[in-house]
């Protein structure tokens, strides 16, 4: 309702011990983030399914016990399945798909009491980092209309950044939800590989590179999410080890004195802009103050080498992804995917069975090395970005030449890209801005399986260098 106008001040775990204290009912913050979205997405175009009178249900139900019960949410309209509404993943070949049972991320969502009103705009097949998809149009970014909000998670982050709530799902198969929280002043983790599950429809996807979970205007939201998301479903194929406490008892927990390398590229190959090397100097320096020892040391990665091996799982996905459409039997017709997509589909149509275990071998030798990197050092910091975000259009999906957008793909964002290829877990962290206030972040990347002290960090520079209440100017009032 908008007469609850301290909703914005909350982020899921505030709202919810609202409720839980009987200070406010569920009906009452699930009508305000309703009249956020009806005043707002109208410009932002992040809000592409409104699922209201399947929230409004939830919220008069009897919600369950538990620290996000009641709490707003969105699912992206990629990978995850609500149960008789569509799941496009962007794509006009894809527009007729309706799941007939809800994914095993989405029910421990609703177990958890969270409040599901709607699905989020992504790019086609989730196969970029910004969101422009022919099927839905453009997302716009709250902090600048012209240029992206990042993706393919980027409706998800434009509707969190916006506030019309505080935490939304989304994906990550090379960046995507990272990069849209860079894109738009939010902390965005993707967790360890086999941390959540892809039940009951996938055991893995894209050869175990893809991890789902959130994007958020604070670290201890993204705890409290993972805990109730977390751990595997019957039939998984893998699962990473269990914490050995609730995530969320590690945020504001003493991370103690951490041995931390930083890098800005250097022999890796991969460069970044002024901006997110002065930020990351800036955050380097708190770090120290904050007691830790900070070492400038590249990790043992080749960019190169994984923007090759990430190519071809991506290409050969493509393919997959098309095949497996449900219903059609058939390949999409011109005009029903976008250019890159049948491009890169088409590349992937070509790679051998030898080629994929080749590229997962590679990258498995890679995440190895990264083990053994994190024997010496707790956690590597990297830029958030290659570079600031550019201006919709600059990522086009309808370009014909798919080698020069793989490029543009690979130069916005390559520090993002390698730990989904390791599993490891990794966090986007919006601690700095530029002179003109648009946000910027760094990246903090933990050992695998080892969320447990990326948060203790997290926790520890959110209260050092505080972003929650930085927003975009200009948002219409409700």
């Amino acid at each position: 309702m908008s007469c609850f106008v301290e909703y914005e001040s909350y982020d899921a775990l505030g709202l919810a011990a609202l409720i839980a204290k009987h200070e406010v009912r569920a009906e009452e913050v699930l009508e305000a983030a309703i009249a956020r979205c009806e005043v707002r997405n109208p410009a932002l175009n992040a809000v592409v399914q409104n699922l209201y009178d399947h929230g409004r249900d939830m919220a008069t139900s009897d919600l369950p016990t538990g620290p996000l019960a009641g709490a707003p949410y969105l699912i992206k309209d990629l990978g995850a399945a609500i149960a008789g509404t569509p799941t496009t993943g962007g794509s006009k070949f894809m527009e007729d798909v309706v799941p007939d049972a809800d994914s095993e991320t989405v029910k421990r969502l609703k177990n958890a009491g969270m409040v599901i009103f709607g699905k989020t705009n992504t790019c086609e097949f989730g196969m970029s980092i910004t969101c422009e998809p022919q099927l839905y149009g453009p997302t716009k970014n709250p902090w600048d209309s012209d240029v992206t909000p990042g993706g393919s998670s980027g409706g998800a982050a434009s509707a969190v950044a916006a506030r019309i709530l505080p935490a939304a799902h989304a994906s990550d198969g090379f960046g995507s939800i990272r990069v849209p929280a860079s894109c738009c002043g939010l902390v965005g983790m993707k967790p360890t590989r086999g941390r959540n599950s892809f039940s009951p429809g996938l055991g893995e996807r894209m050869g175990g590179i893809v991890a789902e979970h959130t994007v958020s205007i604070s670290v201890r939201d993204h705890a409290a999410i993972l805990d109730e998301t977390a751990g595997p479903a019957p039939g998984d194929p893998y699962f990473a080890p269990p914490p050995s406490r609730p995530f969320l008892e590690e945020v504001g927990a003493n991370p103690g004195k951490m041995r931390i390398a930083f890098s800005y590229g250097g022999a890796t190959g991969a460069k970044c802009d002024g901006e997110h090397s002065r930020v990351l100097n800036e955050t380097l320096k708190v770090l120290a103050d904050l007691g830790h020892v900070v070492e400038e040391v590249d990790p043992p990665i080749v960019n190169d080498e994984m923007q090759e091996i990430f190519l071809t799982l991506m290409a050969s996905n493509a393919a997959q992804t098309i095949r497996l459409h449900p219903t059609k039997g058939r390949l999409p017709l011109e005009g029903e995917v976008e250019r890159v997509v049948a491009a890169t589909a088409a590349m992937g149509e070509s790679v051998t069975g030898y080629d994929v275990f080749l590229a997962q071998g590679r990258m498995h030798a890679v995440g190895r090395r990264m083990a053994a990197f994190h024997e010496t050092y707790d956690i590597l910091m990297t830029p958030g970005l290659g570079h600031m975000p550019p201006k919709l259009g600059w990522l086009d999906m309808m370009m014909d030449d798919a080698d020069e957008y793989w490029d543009r793909v690979a130069a916005f964002s390559p520090y993002t890209v390698w730990f989904n290829l390791t599993g490891q877990p990794a966090i986007s962290l919006p601690v700095g801005t530029t002179d003109e206030g648009f946000p910027v972040s760094v990246q903090a990347v933990g050992r695998y399986a080892d969320e447990a002290s990326l948060f203790r960090l997290s926790g520890q520079l959110e209260e050092a260098m505080p972003w929650r209440d930085r927003r975009p100017e200009g948002l219409p009032a409700v």
